[in-house]
């Protein structure tokens, strides 16, 4: 059994991996949902996008519901207080995928092409908002959130949907916007042939300019905004106790991470290098190992925010020695140990279970194919 300290770290890091499973897996459906109305230009080649994620969308789904539990059970002052703080970002998010599942089933039972193109827009909206709004979300925890704490621990959100919409946290989404639709280019890339695999490739090549252009600049800009640091002496295998700490913000100390372990630097270089390296294998039509690279990319990007933010989760900004860390935010030593051990058995079996799902509907998805199965395709 592992220590109370450890177990705390080790959930740190499969939150982390949950997050960027999400990203890797439900990402590409969300990036070929965004770039559905812009290569394909007539139905059928609409078609043709559409069914390259149609048979795994909905079980790549398990990412983001596992990392939402996960983050429930393991962190439930964080779930509290992000879902109540950012409470209309959440619903956002709710209401654009509600488009995925019935624009999946609907689109293509009517042969109506205002009916068509209606369920298309809405698959792009389903692939396009969720990401952009997540970014946003990852940009208002760099600068902090306003939240507090009374004396019953019952946090406090004092902030408006409207200030969650700041210009950097506006970049930050954009980032996490185009990181997805790079992550959806090389997976359509890969499915795909012809005209539609061309303009895929344009765009992803696009996209990656742009999350790189995008990632650096927010690095940048970081350097300017106050982090956090704890300045008080902490216990990390003590109960939970957010208010036990005093916190003080300062310039650079997002950075302070990085100064200590100068290997943390391959991150942001991963993610950096692995996008350009997508953009190029794509263009040389190395199209799996461009999806590789691109997942590197989004492991880098992810990673990234998680190395410059430990041990913060949720800072506050309100009131800095309510900041959630990994720490005190935590549910208790046997809560952890147990979702562990369940982590440890079911973990294998959905990783397992994917790899021959998408091995036994492998290949490219053409024309051909969904005129052949004009009532069986999506």
């Amino acid at each position: 059994m592992f220590d109370y300290e450890t177990l705390k770290i080790v959930w740190w890091l499969l939150v982390g991996v949950l997050l960027i499973g999400f990203a890797i897996m439900d990402g590409h459906d969300m990036g070929v949902g965004t770039l559905l109305p812009f290569v394909g230009r007539s139905d059928i080649e609409r078609r043709v996008v559409i069914n390259t994620v149609g048979p795994h969308w909905d079980g790549n789904q398990v990412w983001f519901i596992t990392g939402g539990g996960a983050i429930f059970a393991a962190w439930p002052l964080v779930y509290a207080t992000a879902f109540s703080g950012f409470y209309w970002a959440m619903l956002a998010v709710l209401w654009a995928l509600f488009f995925r599942p019935v624009g999946f089933d609907y689109r293509s039972k009517i042969h109506n092409a205002t009916w068509r193109s209606t369920w298309d827009w809405g698959l792009f909206v389903g692939g396009f908002v969720p990401p952009v709004i997540f970014g946003v979300a990852f940009g208002n925890l760099l600068q902090g959130v306003p939240f507090q704490f009374d004396a019953y621990l019952i946090s406090t959100y004092t902030g408006t949907f409207w200030q969650l919409l700041n210009p950097f946290a506006l970049l930050a989404g954009g980032v996490s916007s185009a990181m997805i639709t790079l992550q959806g280019a090389t997976y359509l890339a890969h499915r795909t042939e012809g005209v539609v695999q061309a303009r895929t490739i344009k765009a992803g090549t696009g996209a990656a300019l742009l999350m790189v252009l995008g990632f650096i600049g927010a690095g940048v800009w970081l350097q300017g905004i106050d982090g956090f640091r704890i300045s008080s002496v902490v216990d990390p295998a003590a109960l939970p106790n957010p208010m036990g700490k005093t916190v003080v913000r300062e310039a650079g100390a997002w950075m302070a991470n990085y100064a200590a372990q100068p290997l943390l630097w391959l991150l942001p270089v991963i993610g950096v290098l692995g996008a350009l390296a997508a953009a190029v294998l794509m263009r040389l039509g190395h199209t799996l190992t461009a999806f590789v690279a691109s997942s590197l990319a989004t492991t880098g990007v992810i990673g990234t925010a998680g190395a410059s933010m430990f041990p913060f989760i949720m800072p506050s900004s309100s009131q800095p020695a309510a900041s959630l860390t990994v720490w005190d935010s935590v549910s208790s030593h046997l809560t952890l140990a147990i979702m562990f051990w369940a982590t440890v058995l079911f973990m294998p079996l959905i990783v397992l279970y994917t790899s021959w799902a998408y091995r036994v509907m492998r290949g490219k998805v053409t024309a051909a194919y969904i005129r052949e199965n004009e009532h069986g395709a999506y």
